[in-house]
């Protein structure tokens, strides 16, 4: 299928490889998307990101962002409308969890830097991209990557739980204000996907939980999953994918749960 033939896609966070941002704009890239990968800096890593989907025959730009800045933010928008046209698809994906500590031992920097980039920065994108959604007047599509932490505690991690629980709420505040120019606003929740993110925390919870390797951890993870198996990025990326398409047009301010059944309410 080519559903997104001519249309433009944003990714912040997407610069690394086997990240879920990248994963992703391969799925858009598939479909015939203009892809836009965005991280913090533009490193050799990310252009070969930006490569990768070129071989798939995507049209791709690269541009920084520090999502934590919301001058940055308006900057991305700018640049990927200034070489594309528009923007279609804005996924807030750039998120950083690997600060584990118990919550009485928790930095205030670290909870700060957790929430600006992980709840601020969807802010600062959804606002920025909404704004040049609603110039453009062709209606658009915004997800948030949540998380299985957005609906469900975890021990030792409470500004990343507190920032995805705040996605939620964004996703729906946003779905309200922006439905009437034909913009949709969703979040995706993940359950555990291992990408670079997912191995520190992976090696911090297999410790913290006593089992005695990542492999015993990961085995368990397994087993209390009804599919049997942890997520995958094309899991997350098949859900944007939906989510962005004219099939899901009256869907708005959902919090999508995409766990394999681990994740139930």
């Amino acid at each position: 299928m080519r559903r997104f033939e001519g249309k433009t896609i944003v990714v912040t966070g997407s610069g690394r490889e086997k990240g879920l941002g990248q994963a992703i704009l391969q799925r858009f890239a598939d479909e015939g998307a203009n892809c836009v990968v965005s991280d913090q800096s533009i490193t050799a890593e990310a252009e070969d990101v930006a490569e990768e989907l070129r071989s798939r025959g995507a049209k791709v730009a690269a541009i920084a962002c520090d999502v934590s800045q919301a001058d940055q933010c308006r900057a991305l928008v700018d640049q990927a409308v200034a070489q594309f046209g528009a923007i279609d698809v804005m996924v807030n994906n750039a998120g950083i969890g690997f600060m584990m500590q118990p919550l009485l031992e928790v930095d205030p920097a670290d909870w700060d830097k957790v929430i600006a980039v992980n709840l601020s920065g969807a802010f600062y994108c959804t606002q920025a991209a909404g704004k040049a959604m609603v110039a453009a007047g062709r209606g658009g599509r915004i997800i948030n990557i949540a998380s299985q932490a957005a609906k469900s505690a975890f021990p030792h991690v409470p500004a990343y739980v507190s920032s995805k629980h705040g996605m939620v709420g964004l996703s729906r505040a946003s779905a309200v204000e922006l439905g009437q120019h034909g913009i949709t606003v969703n979040a995706v929740c993940p359950n555990h996907v291992t990408t670079g993110l997912g191995a520190k925390q992976n090696e911090y919870f297999s410790k913290l939980l006593g089992f005695d390797s990542v492999e015993a951890y990961l085995d368990n993870m397994k087993a209390k999953n009804p599919m049997g198996r942890p997520g995958l990025g094309s899991d997350t990326a098949a859900a944007c994918a939906w989510l962005a398409s004219d099939e899901a047009f009256y869907v708005t301010g959902e919090a999508l749960n995409v766990s394999g059944g681990e994740e139930m309410h």
